[in-house]
């Protein structure tokens, strides 16, 4: 336990849901709008260019970077399979530390039945008036986008400069929270918006400021042949491929869904500035995975590839005044479970747990440009585990087909390998994935980084397969358990 005389920093955790890794201005994207992170990266923050999620899907995701476990260490690995009592938890950790935690937002991380006390304060609650977020309901009778994700603009009521969904409420309240906090009692502010989030739809001002002539190069679907089979399953129930006029659009829409976040962002930090808080603040902005958003011919994501579009996410980070920042873009490769690891050196907290975060504190300061030499994603399952295939689910039920999660749900309930278990072990110049039963992969990043062509059977490339193979192996040994801290008696 830390020593609670010891004022110790608030921690924001901006955390967006789907935001990929190159929708950033400052990393040299010409149609992102985001001037809130370009400026914190120019003043007093980093951004970790190289950092990467350990599964491409919400709660898988979550369970660990609140955690610091990778999902397989307690078998995270389906949205419906959350942190049990007996888990770590940073938010729980936080409350017990003496933190105010308040959470406004999305759940994903703990089972709902058992409610949020022990993990927060406040569980932020939206007014009954609040709008249907991404203007409602479709079906895929009336909408013929509707299996893309792809709504588009959406009308603000009269009176308004937004349109006053979910996200929109848990920003306004988190303003309020930061207001009214006491200035001697450390808080923790956890907002999980959805936003990003597909379907694809947002408000003017953010949805008319992208340049559709901006856009880089959207990836081309490659020959699926050496492919894993689940993506042009997708792509197909998805619908094929459209114009690429139609994807700009929609490619557009997610773009200035980023902003609009960004821009909530910059109301969070005003709040902050406004109370006298932001230099004791340490701010953390990161989502939990990413999004194809056209890429491969493909929307939304899957729970067992591992394209760069999806796993590849903004991480940017602002210490409290009291570290020595060197403000910049970083290329280190950092995980997402390096995040309760960097709140816990900050706030002088000694976890009670083992865990495999590292704390990127000396990567703030430029102590170091150095952290790891290779990231780890996972994700899928075992042909038989009948309980991990989201049978639950709302896609899953009588008319599974109404959910615009058909195209990937069917598959990932099918008999078939598409749901196949499979890690993915990335270096800076590699990318090598182990599956369980279709073929493995391996890419060049360097020749080719949209990950066109798999060459896990070059003989080139035996050498560095050989490599990355016994580094997979290394990393699940290493990772394999975690022994509790506290023994028993005999």
């Amino acid at each position: 336990m830390t020593d609670r005389n010891v004022r110790r920093p608030n921690v924001v955790l901006f955390n967006p849901d789907q935001w990929r890794g190159d929708v950033l201005g400052h990393v040299g994207n010409l149609a992102a709008v985001t001037p809130t992170l370009d400026r914190m990266v120019a003043e007093d923050a980093v951004s970790f260019t190289n950092a990467f999620c350990q599964n491409p899907v919400c709660t898988p995701s979550r369970t660990s970077f609140m955690t610091g476990w990778y999902p397989h260490v307690r078998g995270h690995r389906t949205m419906h399979h959350m942190l049990q009592p007996d888990e770590p938890n940073l938010l729980r950790t936080l409350k017990q530390e003496g933190y105010t935690v308040w959470w406004g937002g999305k759940n994903d991380l703990v089972p709902a039945q058992r409610g949020f006390e022990d993990h927060c304060d406040v569980k932020n609650t939206v007014p009954e008036e609040t709008l249907p977020l991404f203007g409602g309901r479709s079906d895929p009778e009336t909408d013929p986008d509707f299996y893309r994700f792809f709504v588009g603009r959406l009308d603000t009521p009269d009176g308004t400069d937004h349109y006053p969904d979910s996200d929109w409420a848990h920003v306004h309240a988190a303003i309020d929270f930061i207001r009214a906090a006491d200035p001697d009692q450390p808080f923790c502010l956890y907002l999980p918006l959805t936003y990003p989030h597909p379907p694809y739809a947002v408000e003017d001002p953010w949805y008319s400021m992208i340049d559709r002539d901006a856009l880089p190069t959207r990836v081309p679907a490659p020959d699926w042949t050496d492919k894993p089979s689940i993506l042009p399953g997708i792509q197909a129930a998805q619908g094929g491929d459209w114009p690429e006029k139609k994807w700009n659009e929609l490619r557009a829409t997610y773009y200035a869904m980023c902003a609009r976040v960004d821009h909530q962002l910059s109301l969070i930090l005003g709040a902050l500035r406004e109370a006298g808080a932001y230099d004791d603040t340490a701010v953390f902005v990161f989502p939990d995975h990413g999004d194809f958003t056209g890429d491969y011919g493909l929307v939304e994501k899957t729970q067992n590839t591992f394209e760069d579009c999806l796993t590849n996410v903004p991480l940017v980070v602002k210490p409290p005044a009291s570290i020595p920042v060197r403000a910049r873009t970083c290329e280190a490769l950092v995980e997402l479970i390096d995040m309760p690891a960097t709140v816990e050196e900050l706030s002088g907290i000694t976890p009670e747990h083992t865990h495999f975060g590292r704390s990127l504190v000396p990567l703030l300061t430029a102590e170091t440009d150095e952290h790891r030499d290779a990231v780890f994603c996972e994700g899928g399952r075992l042909q038989d585990e009948e309980h991990a295939m989201e049978l639950q689910s709302a896609s899953s039920q009588s008319r599974p087909e109404e959910s615009r999660y058909w195209p990937r749900m069917r598959l990932q309930s099918s008999p078939g390998p598409e749901h196949t278990k499979a890690a993915m072990c990335r270096t800076r110049d590699y990318k090598y994935v182990r599956r369980l039963y279709e073929k493995d992969e391996l890419y060049d990043l360097r020749s080719d980084p949209q990950e066109l062509v798999n060459r896990i059977d070059d003989p080139a490339l035996a050498p560095v397969r050989s490599l990355l193979t016994d580094r997979l192996l290394t990393w699940y040994q290493e990772t394999a358990d975690v022994v509790p801290h506290r023994g028993d008696q005999r």
